[in-house]
């Protein structure tokens, strides 16, 4: 035999090619390319991939595969375990994504014109997780880290996130549009730059301190606080 043989986790086959979306992969080893480059080769980005088993024991993405060799190969584990807090990047055709994380109080830093080397500099200096849907950025060998967003619906995009990286929830606590940290003002702080009705209305407003968008309770349309109710429920249903 000089072939090995990669068995694929059916959470990892929407990663291959269509014609090759089976569970047995068959790959040469040539004494030089690792098991991370096989597995990467065949289609499933490396930031997807959890325990690889052979022979029931774990081997590292660098191991060099041997003719006849056998390897289950894994998804990451749920939730994935990080050093600290997670904190995001998202790619430039993520941006309801961002605002729902944002929503959520989850740290998610976001532009609309930033091109792919520049996202691999800001999430490796920030130590942010790069999500994304384009698996080449995901190769990228200077990326830290970095994930696929599965779902092509932002609801489904945001509980996919939810449920990989439980981050903790705090609804109402940063600026959509920028990403700031919302602070508690008084009424009279804020009153230039209210509307009559407002004015009238509410008594209790926030102010982004990074951009100065101001917010007040009440001012969240009942799709925004749906979205809120149903991240709670998932994140209550993972605990």
């Amino acid at each position: 035999m000089t072939t090995a043989r990669l068995r694929i986790s059916p959470e990892l086959r929407m990663f291959l090619p269509a014609t090759r979306r089976h569970e047995w992969q068959d790959v040469t080893p040539d004494n030089t390319s690792t098991l991370g480059h096989h597995v990467e080769s065949i289609g499933v980005p490396l930031t997807e991939v959890g325990p690889m088993l052979l022979d029931g024991r774990g081997v590292p993405p660098s191991y060099q595969l041997a003719a006849g060799d056998v390897v289950d190969v894994h998804p990451v584990p749920r939730p994935q375990q990080l050093p600290e807090e997670p904190r995001f990047l998202l790619d430039v055709h993520l941006g309801t994504l961002a605002r729902r994380l944002r929503l959520l109080g989850i740290d998610a830093a976001y532009h609309n014109d930033m091109d792919d080397p520049a996202l691999v500099v800001q999430a490796n200096e920030e130590r942010r997780v790069l999500l994304t849907q384009d698996r080449g950025l995901l190769r990228r060998r200077a990326l830290w880290l970095g994930a696929y967003v599965r779902g092509s619906a932002p609801a489904d995009q945001l509980r996919d996130l939810l449920e990989r990286f439980a981050p903790p929830l705090r609804p109402w606590t940063r600026c959509t549009a920028c990403n700031g940290v919302l602070m508690t003002v008084t009424k009279d702080e804020v009153e230039p730059h209210l509307e009559a009705g407002t004015r009238r209305s509410y008594d209790v407003y926030g102010r982004c301190a990074s951009c100065g968008q101001v917010y007040w309770h009440g001012a969240h349309s009942g799709h925004l606080e749906e979205i809120v109710r149903s991240a709670r429920s998932w994140a209550h249903g993972m605990s």
